[in-house]
């Protein structure tokens, strides 16, 4: 069983960039000592990350999740090379970890994500803080492209999610 629920919302911080916030929330049906050591495994993002970005990582593997882990990236958006790294910059398994972006598209990129238990299922938070290059046309550019692009992607993650936590499937 998998909720979705995703809300958008957005404010300024000190450094005058206006800061949008994209928030997903799914029910697995499955504990969390089930689902979170799959996030615990690099490797695993690129089962969550549609096939149209066509994603790599470019970091050799066997990458050992901690505070200060920093993972390179190489996809490409709307045909637009792009090179991305991450890193994490809290770690607190099976509850917890962020990642930022510490080089990619975006002026700032936080992706929090969440996970507790309800009954024997896990419900799992994704909250994405980001910030967009475009200063004057940022909010033209949010809604035309980024906006929709992220909701695409968070979508076909839980539906990914969905099919790899299911009750027959294994990692």
């Amino acid at each position: 069983m998998i909720f979705v629920f995703w809300k958008f919302s957005y404010k300024q911080d000190k450094s005058n960039m206006k800061i949008y916030t994209f928030e997903t929330q799914t029910i697995l049906a499955k504990p969390i000592q089930e689902i979170f050591p799959f996030f615990a495994n690099a490797e695993n993002l690129d089962k969550v990350t549609p096939p149209w970005l066509r994603f790599e990582i470019l970091t050799p593997l066997l990458i050992e999740m901690k505070i200060g882990t920093q993972v390179d990236y190489r996809l490409r958006l709307h045909e637009v090379p792009i090179r991305w790294r991450s890193e994490i910059t809290e770690w607190d398994p099976p509850h917890k970890f962020t990642d930022i972006q510490i080089k990619g598209p975006y002026r700032f990129w936080q992706h929090e994500h969440l996970f507790t238990t309800e009954s024997n299922r896990t419900k799992m938070i994704d909250r994405v803080e980001y910030a967009i290059p475009g200063w004057l046309f940022s909010p033209i550019v949010h809604s035309l492209f980024v906006k929709h692009d992220l909701e695409k992607i968070f979508a076909y993650r839980e539906k990914a999610f969905l099919n790899i936590f299911s009750s027959h499937h294994t990692f």
